[in-house]
């Protein structure tokens, strides 16, 4: 660098010692393109200066006058300020172009910040839609599970239905094969009755009071099966005379034609629950022991029906072979139907029914249904020895 500095140094002497002698409107090229040189070899604008007054102290101050060493210094300023302007341009280029970049960078990081802010909204609505998205799938696994569900209780509906219209037909077959096979052909042998003793009006006294009382026994015998066929659609007992009575006649029929013991406890203020109460229990127990009896084995049960804390309770057991308790709701067993009857008639009344049971174990069919105001006002709950116990021998 200093060898280039002193080369540049003499050069600069001789052209401006040269343009000092020229006068006025001498050709300016050679001071820029010693500013050029300057550039290319990389001095700036302060080492010009250095080399100017290395130049004017050897070519003005000895040699002249102080006006004219004036003169001549300021046409050297004109010199030298020629030549430092490709210097000057380009530090102003550089300057500009430094302007421009902050400028540019400015800009770029107001861009970035907007970008940052739209990658976080961005980030925002991305997690939004995640939560959509699962929102939506669990949502749509719960309509598939629903419509399964529903799907599912259509078909136990349908086969519920089926069940239904089967055994009521079955019943009404019995109705009529009774109707048909008993009451009919008694009223047939009444008929035929009749007619001999129209045809033997002359016969004995003795014979025809034998042949009218055989004929009143076929009477009594219809009006029994028309009563039982009453009975079993309605008992007349349950409405004139109340829920124990009823009860009561109905068990020793059962053991009757069952041969399966039941031990009864039923607590007296029972009676003033109102009408829809007392059915239900009554069809609930009904309907429970004939499953006893056709299911269970059972040799003998137990009910109990009692006034506990503004509600009443009904337990039904029996020392039966017992049963598989899941699925009980699927309609598809036909041992299930009278089950899905029980729940249905308590549900209505607004109470509660739950069964107890397992192969080889004894069953437990619970009634709980919330009494009226006035009933658990009425009738507080009853202590073991204010109950009715029956036991059908």
């Amino acid at each position: 660098m200093h060898e280039k500095q002193s080369e540049l140094s003499r050069l600069y002497h001789a052209a401006l010692q040269k343009y000092l002698k020229q006068g006025s409107g001498p050709d300016m090229e050679t001071a820029r393109a010693l500013g050029r040189h300057a550039m290319a070899s990389g001095l700036e604008t302060l080492d010009m200066a250095r080399i100017h007054e290395i130049a004017l102290v050897s070519l003005v101050l000895p040699n002249y006058s102080a006006s004219k060493g004036n003169e001549l210094m300021g046409r050297a300023g004109i010199f030298f300020a020629e030549a430092i302007t490709p210097i000057e341009q380009t530090h102003r280029g550089a300057r500009e172009a430094v302007t421009h970049l902050n400028q540019i960078v400015k800009e770029l990081s107001q861009r970035t910040l907007e970008l940052a802010v739209s990658v976080e909204a961005l980030k925002q609505e991305i997690s939004h839609r995640k939560v959509v998205e699962e929102s939506l799938r669990a949502s749509e696994q719960t309509s598939s599970e629903l419509l399964e569900k529903s799907w599912h209780m259509q078909e136990e509906l349908r086969q519920l239905s089926r069940q239904l219209l089967t055994v009521q037909e079955e019943e009404r077959m019995k109705i009529s094969r009774e109707l048909h096979d008993v009451i009919a052909q008694t009223l047939t042998g009444i008929n035929v009755q009749l007619g001999a003793l129209k045809a033997e009006s002359v016969a004995s006294s003795k014979q025809l009071q034998q042949k009218i009382a055989g004929t009143q026994r076929l009477v009594e015998k219809s009006v029994d099966i028309v009563h039982r066929f009453a009975s079993d659609l309605r008992p007349t007992m349950l409405d004139d005379l109340g829920l124990i009575p009823a009860l009561k006649s109905f068990l020793k029929g059962f053991l009757a034609a069952t041969g399966v013991r039941v031990r009864l406890q039923v607590s007296s203020g029972i009676e003033q629950s109102n009408s829809s109460i007392r059915t239900a229990l009554y069809r609930v127990a009904q309907e429970a022991l004939t499953n006893v009896a056709r299911h269970a084995k059972a040799s003998h049960a137990e009910v109990s029906i009692h006034c506990l804390d503004g509600a009443i309770r009904m337990e039904i057991t029996d020392n039966g072979t017992g049963f598989e308790v899941d699925g009980m709701s699927s309609a598809k067993k036909r041992n299930r139907l009278g089950l899905l009857g029980m729940r249905e008639r308590v549900e209505m009344v607004g109470g509660t029914f739950c069964v107890k049971s397992a192969p080889g174990k004894a069953t437990t069919i619970r009634v709980e249904i919330p009494a009226e105001k006035d009933f658990a006002e009425n009738v507080p709950p009853q202590p073991s020895d204010s109950t009715t116990n029956l036991e059908c021998p």
